[in-house]
């Protein structure tokens, strides 16, 4: 995310910016599953916000994100830099 999307473009609220795996739904009902997913999640409107270039680059551009939480690679590197 670039430094101006460190916040939420509907409410100004600062993003929560890390790495997230998500489901896509696409048109044809099909579901498709990203992992490390770089992105900004604010936390007053719940909304994911995915760098436009990489949802092309994806070709995701007419799916919906469906579910997103952040990475098991995040919480796990976090955990192991508390344990150092």
């Amino acid at each position: 995310m670039s430094a101006s999307r460190d916040r939420c473009p509907a409410c100004s609220h600062r993003l929560i910016t890390t790495r997230f795996d998500t489901t896509f739904r696409l048109p044809d009902r099909s579901e498709r599953l990203c992992f490390g997913i770089p992105g900004g999640l604010c936390e007053d409107c719940s909304q994911l916000y995915i760098d436009p270039d990489l949802i092309e680059m994806l070709d995701l551009g007419e799916g919906r994100c469906v579910f997103a939480i952040e990475s098991d690679l995040v919480v796990q590197e976090q955990a192991w830099s508390s344990a150092d």
